[in-house]
């Protein structure tokens, strides 16, 4: 793809992508005080398919892709982060450890399809390492001292597993993408949305207490607009525009914009929520935003890496 310039319109929208991705982790905690995680789950995707799947074609790939992609993404990535949320983290640091989804990319590549990473990549897998390793400091001194943390283990754990997952659904789309059938991402994000909604129903019903799995048809007007938010404007409107501007440009000139998303997703957390973050978490976060930095200026998403095979 040539270079291009970047049009006012283009900065509008990559803006609108890191406000609302940034926002994303708020409107989840505070969606959580109404909903237990499968709930938020259920409704988040029910959300995202209707109506849009009434007027959105089929995508035109195989269906293990969308099924496996609904699986990961959906019951996976949000299933996860959604219980971390509800189990003590919060949205501050949630935003942040989110994006080690990078390097769990790059450790899967390596691992199933054999690509080694480039230097920016290996010197951001040492940051973020050390970065997650100041963040389980903080854990382990409170544990030791029987104190209160701001987070919790639980909490810390399945964040990373949902980033896990995160990664894990990239490889569905790298491979969804690197069929002979042409791949459009709306209709792609819109029908695969189809596939959490069932296990997230099951779940509510198998896991949720009795006097309150239905608590969320009862849910006030503010919680709709907040579910809404999700599954609308974060699930389709943020990726279409993301995905608009990759098309438009190279993956180079716009992935520096996803550093924005844990900046704001930092700031949202600690204004609007009241929030705080320790001198352990804030020495991570810094350490994980240093190699998110390295690894989107160094050039690692415009070419990832490296492959091992000719």
């Amino acid at each position: 793809m040539s270079a291009s310039r970047f049009r006012a319109i283009d900065f509008v929208a990559a803006l609108g992508v890191m406000l609302i991705w940034g926002s994303n982790f708020v409107v989840m905690k505070v969606s959580l005080r109404a909903l237990t995680p499968f709930q938020l789950g259920l409704a988040r995707y029910v959300f995202a398919v209707f109506p849009l799947i009434l007027v959105v074609p089929r995508p035109q790939v195989r269906w293990v892709w969308v099924v496996g992609y609904g699986l990961l993404q959906g019951v996976g990535q949000f299933g996860l982060l959604f219980t971390g949320l509800h189990m003590g983290m919060t949205a501050a640091l949630a935003s942040v450890l989110m994006q080690t989804q990078v390097f769990f990319t790059a450790f899967f590549c390596f691992a199933l399809l054999g690509e080694k990473p480039d230097r920016p990549l290996v010197i951001g897998l040492v940051l973020a390492g050390l970065g997650l390793a100041c963040i389980a400091a903080e854990q382990i001194v409170h544990s030791l001292r029987a104190q209160v943390s701001i987070t919790t283990w639980p909490g810390l754990v399945l964040t990373l597993g949902a980033a896990a997952m995160w990664a894990a659904s990239n490889l569905i789309v790298r491979r969804a993408r690197g069929t002979n059938a042409p791949f459009k991402i709306v209709p792609f994000m819109v029908w695969s949305s189809l596939v959490p909604i069932l296990p997230f129903l099951g779940m509510t019903l198998l896991f949720d207490p009795a006097p309150v799995r239905w608590a969320w048809l009862e849910m006030p007007w503010g919680g709709w607009l907040a579910v809404a938010y999700l599954g609308w404007v974060s699930t389709i409107v943020a990726y279409a525009l993301w995905t608009g501007l990759l098309m438009r440009h190279p993956a180079n000139r716009v992935a520096p914009f996803s550093l924005g998303v844990p900046i704001i997703g930092l700031a949202a957390g600690v204004f609007t929520l009241h929030e705080s973050i320790s001198s352990w978490q804030w020495a991570g976060t810094g350490l994980i935003a240093a190699a998110l930095g390295c690894v989107v200026l160094g050039g690692s998403l415009r070419n990832p890496m490296r492959s091992s095979r000719p």
